[in-house]
């Protein structure tokens, strides 16, 4: 019965490509002869009264007649090129014929100008219209669907969070003010740091400024594919590792790169952030990077790493964050947050004062430091796109299996792009945030 259903259901899924395949070829192929319509029309509008002019021939003498008839009467008139100089004289009613065509041919470039417009608004619309909005099991979801795909672990390796670009003067490859296609010519053939090391890099930098030192339990709160937890399973061997996720793909794949690397200090749950069921006081170290987004209550997010650390212990935690509401935000900045909420499934962000006022809000917790990380990983967002430009093989091969893929890959690139500005213009930030608890 299952294999039944297995079968149906593949069925399925190619008879709807095969028909998205079907809508993608007419729509292009009307896209096309409205081009070619509106370019024979403005060629005829502009070129026509030079196409009635007679060309000489080899012998340097050539005639040509039109005729029409109007009420019966016939008008016969002659063109005629004799020693270099040309006589035309233009038949009345070819005349009229042609004037008839070219507002035909007018009418079609018109039409065709007005179609074009309808369909680039679409397209305007589809790519602002998000189409992962946080919900119940979303974020779970879309975690299973991207480890299942393997685009991003085949482009990004173990981290699936941004990197550490530091020291930016090195950065040849990265301006942050370029626009894009002079931003892609300066990273080809400028420098940049490697791209899949600048997230180790960044696992790193985040693990000293935690200021843990010799951690014997840590827990890693949203740990994907669980990168980072091996790294602190592997910087610290005598110590337990644990990493949670809401993804089961995530813990299947996290826990196969484990055994994998012959690491048995470490190991993988699902598990909800926000109702996390440790007792209090277990952990040295509890770590959590970019995982706050994705929480719909943010101030529990912080209460419950709180709990769950050991008195003594360290919390670190990097998140994006949206910029303080003062002044407030325009309707165009709130229209691009709602955007990047929902097309990654984050219910909303908020400021990195914001995440202070719920650490010290705790009690529990001291030394509590926020820093923003936006300038060393800036060149992450659009570094993400270009790993993809300079290799495509990969995403290219997935396209042609599930065509409807490429539309996805399409969306990741302009997603990312709204983030790259949204951190350069001050609208978002990289946040960090450290403390220990009392």
């Amino acid at each position: 019965m299952s294999r039944q259903i297995v079968a149906i259901s593949c069925i399925g899924r190619h008879r709807l490509f095969s028909r998205f395949q079907r809508r993608t070829c007419l729509r292009w192929t009307l896209v096309a002869l409205a081009v070619l319509n509106l370019s024979q029309g403005l060629f005829n509008a502009f070129l026509w009264p030079a196409s009635l002019r007679e060309s000489a021939d080899p012998g340097g003498t050539s005639s040509a007649s039109w005729h029409g008839s109007s009420g019966g009467s016939s008008l016969t008139q002659g063109a005629q090129l004799v020693g270099g100089k040309a006589h035309a004289f233009r038949d009345g009613g070819a005349e009229s014929v042609g004037m008839k065509g070219l507002a035909v041919n007018v009418g079609a470039g018109v039409a065709a100008v007005g179609f074009l417009k309808v369909l680039m608004s679409k397209i305007h619309n589809w790519f602002k219209t998000p189409k992962r909005p946080y919900g119940s099991g979303s974020v779970g979801d879309a975690y299973d669907e991207w480890t299942r795909e393997g685009v991003l672990e085949h482009y990004w390796g173990e981290h699936i969070h941004m990197g550490s670009y530091h020291p930016m003067e090195k950065q040849s490859g990265y301006r942050k003010k370029d626009g894009f296609v002079l931003a892609l010519l300066r990273a080809t053939f400028g420098h940049l740091k490697n791209f899949k090391e600048s997230k180790i890099d960044f696992v790193y930098e985040m693990i000293e400024w935690s200021g843990a030192k010799t951690p014997k339990k840590i827990l890693d709160v949203g740990c994907g594919i669980g990168g980072t937890s091996r790294i602190l399973a592997k910087k610290f061997p005598d110590a337990e590792v644990l990493g949670i996720t809401l993804s089961p793909q995530q813990v299947e794949r996290a826990t196969g790169l484990a055994k994998e690397q012959g690491l048995s200090n470490v190991r993988f749950e699902v598990m909800n952030a926000l109702e996390m069921q440790y007792e209090d006081n277990t952990y040295d170290l509890v770590y959590g990077c970019e995982s706050g987004e994705h929480m719909p209550d943010k101030k529990r997010y912080i209460e419950e790493m709180t709990r769950v650390l050991k008195p003594g212990g360290n919390l670190v935690a990097a998140t994006w964050c949206e910029r303080d509401p003062v002044p407030m935000f325009t309707q165009e900045e709130r229209d691009t947050l709602d955007f990047l909420y929902a097309e990654w499934s984050h219910p909303y962000f908020i400021s990195l004062s914001k995440y202070k006022d719920f650490m010290t809000g705790t009690g529990a917790l001291t030394k509590v430091e926020t820093a923003d990380w936006s300038e060393q990983t800036l060149p992450a967002w659009r570094h993400s796109i270009w790993v993809g430009a300079w290799s495509p093989w990969y995403w290219l091969k997935i396209s042609l299996r599930r065509p409807a893929s490429f539309l996805g890959f399409l969306r990741e690139v302009y997603t990312l792009e709204q983030y790259h500005k949204s951190m350069v213009s001050g609208l978002m930030v990289y946040g960090m945030m450290r403390a220990v608890k009392k």
